[in-house]
């Protein structure tokens, strides 16, 4: 699954095993009851937390859609890249990684989640919010790729730039909600990152 626990001490396997609980809990009683129908409180007793400890992980009952850990090993595989590649490039190769580490339970889970991101307006108005996160967390890498600091007007357009092509893609989620292939979803994301490494030719 996405949240699977990832490799640390104890206490961060069991924060990642609790988050992981309370988004597997919480995501099947939005089938079983509807999203609007399921509270914080009930998501929290399912995962036998208490509703403080549900907002220490999500903010909001939204972010237990929007919050997985793709965009964690996005960054990662984008650390991973030589140092010589351009930023374009490392993004790409990084997605490829990234898209490849799916199973398929993770892909379902991927698809749930945006074919709720599409359906709930409290969802879909959050996740321009997890889009501007997605920016800074990329502006982030970048920074340390190329030695800048991560408020640079340059890092900070490139990752707007990136952030603003997938978005392109995704949005709006149709295709991925409505079984779109998975694997040309992610194809066309790296079609579209291609023309931004080429300068977007017309």
């Amino acid at each position: 699954m996405l949240d699977a626990p990832q490799s640390g001490g104890l206490r961060e396997r069991k924060k990642a095993r609790t988050r992981a609980s309370l988004r597997e809990h919480a995501l099947r009683l939005f089938r079983e009851k509807g999203y609007q129908n399921t509270t914080v409180e009930q998501i929290a007793a399912a995962a036998e937390v208490s509703p403080s400890t549900f907002f220490r992980y999500f903010p909001t009952k939204e972010d237990v859609v929007l919050q997985d850990d793709m965009d964690t090993r996005m960054i990662e595989a984008l650390e991973r890249q030589p140092p010589g590649l351009g930023p374009v490039a490392a993004v790409r190769a990084a997605t490829r990684q990234v898209f490849a580490s799916y199973t398929a339970a993770d892909v379902d889970v991927i698809r749930e989640t945006t074919r709720l991101t599409m359906t709930v307006p409290e969802i879909r108005a959050r996740a321009l919010d997890e889009f501007a996160r997605a920016i800074g967390g990329i502006a982030e890498a970048l920074a340390k790729r190329s030695g800048r600091a991560a408020d640079d007007l340059a890092v900070r357009t490139v990752a707007g730039a990136i952030v603003g092509v997938i978005m392109s893609i995704t949005i709006p989620w149709e295709g991925w909600a409505e079984g779109r292939d998975f694997a040309d979803s992610f194809g066309s994301i790296d079609e579209a990152l291609a023309l931004l490494e080429q300068g977007l030719p017309l």
